[in-house]
């Protein structure tokens, strides 16, 4: 695990830019195609909208993108709450990424269905013989210390046989669809995205607090055979 502090969170959007970039040159140069999962979240719509300006769309080769989420809400795919629209206007409507490259979850179809949908997408992509590599999966981390929508208390936390998981999160009084700890802990490399002072205290716990991933779900995630990086501001560390 490596921890990258930056001095704000504009800085920090930067910096999470910088290494989609660098991470997408080396997999399109090692297999031909970079694989991504992206988080919903306002730091990673500040990402977003840096890989999307003048300074870092040109270096990216958007025809060999291929764009995943790593949760969703179970709603349409144009409402407010919707990790995809945030993805699509903040992002994509800004790129040239092929519409055939990029796999949205449909969590509007109802949540179990979403789920199976999902997994299958995951299966004809990167094959079935075991968990999806993911060049790059984006996390972000709530105040709760969950992660994707791997809530405290919730049983898709110690999820290993599916790779997508669809449950109801009763503090929220909502379902959701969302990647399980297989799939992130296959992924070559984990980014974690970390912004504000509301998130310190809780970011200690996850860094340097005990495990119990019950309660502090985003210390699931521990790649076996990829990095792990947490990119933060200055005020998450305080």
């Amino acid at each position: 695990m490596h921890v990258e502090v930056y001095p704000d969170s504009e800085a920090l959007a930067h910096g999470a830019a910088a290494h989609f970039v660098r991470l997408a040159a080396v997999a399109i140069v090692e297999h031909g195609r970079f694989s991504v999962a992206l988080a919903g979240g306002s730091t990673p719509e500040a990402m977003h909208r840096a890989l999307a300006s003048e300074a870092f769309a040109p270096l990216v080769d958007w025809e060999r993108l291929h764009v995943f989420w790593g949760d969703e809400r179970c709603v349409p795919p144009d409402h407010a709450e919707s990790n995809y629209r945030m993805a699509r206007e903040t992002l994509l409507d800004g790129v040239p990424v092929p519409a055939r490259n990029l796999y949205r979850m449909r969590a509007e179809i109802g949540p179990e269905a979403a789920a199976d949908e999902y997994e299958a997408a995951l299966r004809a992509f990167f094959g079935a013989d075991g968990p999806p590599r993911f060049d790059l999966v984006f996390l972000g981390m709530g105040d709760d210390g969950h992660t994707a929508s791997l809530f405290p208390g919730t049983a898709a936390v110690h999820e290993t046989a599916r790779w997508v998981a669809a449950h109801h999160v009763a503090k929220l009084g909502a379902w959701r669809v969302t990647l399980t700890p297989a799939v992130l802990n296959a992924a070559a490399n984990v980014i974690f995205l970390v912004a504000g002072a509301h998130k310190a205290a809780r970011l200690r716990e996850v860094l340097h607090g005990p495990y119990q991933p019950d309660a502090l779900p985003a210390q699931v995630v521990k790649p076996a055979a990829g990095r792990l990086l947490w990119l933060v501001d200055h005020a998450a560390v305080a």
